[in-house]
């Protein structure tokens, strides 16, 4: 993968973690309409739907997107299975993360989250996956800064963080297949149907346990429009094709600066009256925040090439 094919996956991941930094803000406010799960499936439904004109598009006039008038060759099984496979880990992920947060604070829930970091790697090396050694310093230094930005009380365990590691396991996970997939078949269709298979599980669960209604997902139609769209919709699906042949364990270091957007998201969310709960940064959290921005520039310095002259 040539440097300015690596500069738009960095800028498309980018763009990934900005929009799912301001998600947080929307995923509060949907809170105070409807039950996790049946927030969940209305806003991974809609970025399905979102996606069904883009992928009929693509797959009918490939040259605007990628430039060549050859029509798109797909191996069905593969998308099938690929999708499957990312919708159950988003979803399984998804509703660890929303009961986790119930039963542990916000700022423990945010830090444990990110363990993908360093999940991601170890997991890949269990996959036969190697990493450069300046990848593990830059991922301590992101997580010390994610410790810093998120971590206010005592650091005990309980059952909300036990729940909220499992979730970090599981998007590590989906991390890890997305980057086994992505580069087999079409990006945004696998998407597409990723979308459609979390929509259907958590839909199906919130039928069982919650008590969703159509007045619900009316009073929350803002939340659901800008998580479904852009965080679903759009945010997806430029992680898939960010990841396409590019580290994972340096995508998922890029996708985590979502916390510093989220953190930055809240505060301007609190300054306009949006959020009732102080969101005011201390001086260590702004220290964590440059921190983890350093360890992502680090880790993508060409030390190899260095090396050489």
């Amino acid at each position: 993968m040539n440097r300015t094919n690596n500069i738009k996956s960095s800028f498309y991941l980018s763009l990934t973690a900005i929009i799912w930094g301001v998600a947080f803000v929307f995923q509060s406010m949907g809170n105070n309409y409807m039950e996790p799960f049946t927030f969940n499936s209305a806003r991974n439904f809609l970025g399905f739907l979102v996606l069904i004109p883009i992928v009929i598009i693509k797959l009918k006039k490939p040259e605007l997107f990628s430039g060549k008038s050859e029509a798109v060759v797909i191996d069905k099984r593969i998308t099938v299975i690929g999708g499957i496979c990312c919708g159950l880990a988003l979803a399984a992920a998804g509703m660890f993360q929303q009961y986790g947060v119930k039963y542990t604070t916000v700022g423990k829930a945010g830090f444990i989250t990110t363990l993908y970091i360093i999940l991601t790697p170890i997991f890949g090396l269990l996959l036969g996956k190697k990493c450069h050694f300046t990848v593990w310093i830059g991922a301590v230094g992101a997580v010390a800064g994610l410790y810093m930005l998120c971590i206010n009380g005592s650091l005990s365990l309980s059952p909300g963080d036990i729940l909220v590691f499992i979730c970090a396991i599981l998007f590590a996970v989906h991390i890890l297949l997305v980057d086994y997939f992505s580069p087999k078949t079409d990006g945004v269709l696998l998407s597409c149907i990723q979308f459609f298979v979390c929509a259907i599980v958590c839909g199906a669960i919130a039928l069982i346990i919650e008590h969703p209604s159509w007045e619900q997902l009316t009073q929350g139609a803002i939340p659901i429009l800008y998580t479904g769209v852009m965080s679903s919709g759009v945010a997806y699906t430029l992680q898939i094709i960010g990841q396409k042949n590019f580290n994972p364990t340096i995508a998922a270091m890029i996708m985590s600066l979502e916390s510093v957007i989220s953190a930055l998201a809240s505060y301007f969310a609190y300054s306009m009256g949006w959020l009732e709960q102080d969101q005011s940064m201390t001086v260590v959290q702004i220290l964590g925040c440059l921190i983890m921005f350093c360890s992502v520039i680090f880790v993508q310095l060409p030390f190899d090439k260095l090396r050489k002259h």
